[in-house]
């Protein structure tokens, strides 16, 4: 279906303050649009539903990528966070759409390919794709569940479930730490202490509350998505009024973690790496404050529905994509004079 016409549209983005949100608010304003942000401190606030009603009627579009960074050690108020500042303001949205005398074309909303299962057999797509268990899959479905919740016949819904976001942002950061600090080796799971920071969330708790470990060996799966190509398909979704429903933002190509490990201690220049077992990597993970699930599970996903309707993917090369993140990291960190040791490595 041909796409249509780009001319300057009304839109509303929450969730603006965020590495992709900035990037995503960035695009949007260089191509003229009129963009009303929606946040804790911005002009319009979750707590005004007035407010909040009044910039969603009549905009053209709703981008809502709100929600409490997973970034973060999975405590007890860390997860029913995560959880609520998904769902509610997901809920507020709809609300707010839902009773607008002219309500958005189109609905575009963040989820997680975090959703699908641990898998090294096969990648999952957006049909024939399953579900997991646990903490990480619960937030993202119950996400889901509110977002396609009603009726709301004027606006096209679209999920995004994307993989990890490669550019200038948290994930980038960390595992280039980990090949900085020599842990660039590939990453191996294997038996630990149990805990339950993993266990099932919300009304319907899935899993038996344990950790799940996989003996791949650092053969688990990475998918993973430039941020370019992010706002790049956030674009072409709004312009294709024949795609709706669930999409998978991810590169077509994944790669495994041995290779992504091995890649990037090539461009940082680590000299060796270590393999990281997790009782190596759990004390490592505790002091960066973020949780080993980012790199021990398998996560194999293709765009399935994107590649059909003919999007292509600016990054599709693992190292390239890589590099041009660093280099991102590399360039804002000399503009602003930021050295630490986190921010300026990407």
């Amino acid at each position: 279906m041909p796409v249509r016409e780009q001319t300057p549209r009304r839109v509303v983005v929450a969730g603006a303050s965020g590495f992709i949100g900035r990037a995503v608010v960035a695009s949007l304003r260089a191509r003229g649009d009129d963009v009303t942000i929606v946040g804790r401190t911005a002009a319009v606030t979750w707590r005004d539903d007035a407010a909040l009603a009044k910039a969603v009627d009549g905009a053209d579009v709703v981008v809502n990528l709100a929600g409490k960074s997973v970034n973060c050690r999975y405590t007890d108020r860390n997860r029913d966070e995560i959880l609520r500042s998904r769902v509610e303001t997901t809920r507020a949205l709809r609300t707010a759409i839902a009773a607008a005398s002219v309500a958005p074309a189109v609905w575009l909303n963040a989820s997680t390919a975090t959703i699908y299962r641990h898998r090294t057999d096969a990648p999952h797509t957006e049909d024939a794709g399953e579900l997991g268990t646990g903490f990480s899959v619960d937030v993202a479905r119950a996400w889901e569940e509110d977002f396609f919740a009603g009726e709301l016949p004027h606006t096209r819904r679209v999920a995004l479930r994307m993989a990890i976001v490669l550019g200038d942002g948290p994930a980038t950061r960390m595992l280039a730490t980990l090949a900085r600090l020599g842990l660039g080796g590939s990453q191996r799971d294997g038996r630990w202490l149990q805990h339950r920071r993993y266990r099932g969330i919300g009304a319907h708790p899935s899993g038996d509350g344990r950790a799940p470990h996989h003996r791949t060996r650092g053969r688990q799966r990475f998918s993973w998505v430039h941020i370019d190509d992010v706002v790049a398909a956030m674009h072409f979704l709004i312009a294709r009024d024949d795609l709706a429903g669930i999409v998978n933002v991810v590169a077509p190509q994944a790669s495994d973690n041995r290779t992504l490990m091995r890649t990037l201690r090539r461009i940082v220049g680590a000299p060796f790496g270590m393999p990281a077992f997790r009782w190596m990597l759990e004390p490592a993970m505790w002091v960066l404050r973020t949780e080993p699930e980012l790199v021990l599970k398998s996560r194999w996903v293709v765009p399935e529905r994107l590649s059909a309707a003919g999007f292509v993917f600016a990054h599709r090369d693992l190292e390239e994509a890589l590099r041009a993140s660093l280099a991102s990291a590399a360039g804002r960190g000399a503009r602003t004079g930021v050295t630490d040791r986190v921010g300026a490595h990407g």
